[in-house]
């Protein structure tokens, strides 16, 4: 069995709704970062023989993607990667599937005004779709969403002791430290939702107030609490990297002076689902 793929990478654009005429609530800044690659046994000859006769030009998908994303009404990355996988597939009879992977470049808008904005993040909502022709119709083969790039700082409420000690054990236990930690999430839905302001507002609420044990801890609390009140969600994961910043100098709990942590750090993930 052969199987290939190709396509394009960081194809950028952004829709701008520049008379105030998007949805009250969504951003009139739309940009997006999009992957797309595609497949199907027309392009086979292009491997073997250099043959080209079926081959869509990756700059063609570049041109497809940035025009196209003029014709999209919607506001959601979930949405947005449905359109294009559709649309691509209904142009190019050849290609026998497609998948779509967006990722948002956040910008949010000064404090009030509606016209002048700034780059937000650093963490940046993703979603990928794939679909492939089954006779006459579209199959979805595969659709996550996510959320890279968490950057989050808690000053006090993190502890971490009581873990195994022997000859390889230098920390000590850690009754409250300032926990510097970064995440990383994607989750499933059995149908794509858009969901990354709720998710996003579960993650920063759980961080702020939820006093923990653990790195381990807070990932799960956040988990739990997503397939609590996300029921479209059939399966979460998160990785959180520990990359507290190394201590300079501390008066008790009140002061301290911190730089930034050396690699090694810690890397902790955990799977949920329903």
């Amino acid at each position: 069995m052969n199987r290939t793929y190709y396509g394009k990478g960081d194809v950028i654009a952004y829709r701008l709704e520049r008379q105030g005429q998007q949805p009250a609530g969504d951003n009139p800044v739309f940009g997006v970062n999009v992957k797309i690659l595609i497949y199907g046994d027309a392009f086979w000859p292009t491997y073997t023989t250099g043959d080209n006769t079926n081959l869509i030009a990756t700059d063609s998908m570049k041109n497809f993607v940035q025009r196209e994303t003029m014709n999209f009404e919607g506001h959601d990355l979930e949405s947005y990667c449905a359109f294009l996988a559709t649309k691509f597939l209904a142009t190019y009879a050849q290609a026998e599937g497609a998948q779509i992977t967006a990722e948002e470049i956040p910008y949010t808008p000064l404090d009030g005004t509606a016209i002048a904005f700034q780059p937000a993040g650093p963490d940046r909502a993703h979603a990928l779709l794939e679909l492939a022709r089954d006779g006459a119709a579209l199959k979805r083969i595969e659709a996550r969403s996510g959320i890279r790039g968490f950057r989050l700082l808690r000053m006090n409420g993190s502890a971490f002791f009581g873990f195994v000690r022997d000859q390889y054990t230098t920390l000590p236990d850690i009754r409250n430290r300032p926990l510097h930690m970064w995440l990383d999430l994607d989750w499933k839905c059995d149908h794509p939702a858009p969901l990354a302001p709720q998710v996003r507002k579960i993650v920063h609420e759980v961080f702020a107030g939820f006093e923990s044990g653990s790195i381990q801890q807070i990932i799960y609390q956040m988990g739990e609490r997503m397939l609590k009140e996300l029921t479209a969600i059939s399966e979460i994961h998160l990785e959180a990297n520990n990359r507290t910043w190394d201590t300079v100098a501390e008066r008790g709990d009140a002061l301290g002076i911190y730089t930034e942590a050396r690699p090694p750090y810690g890397c902790l993930g955990l799977t949920l689902t329903r």
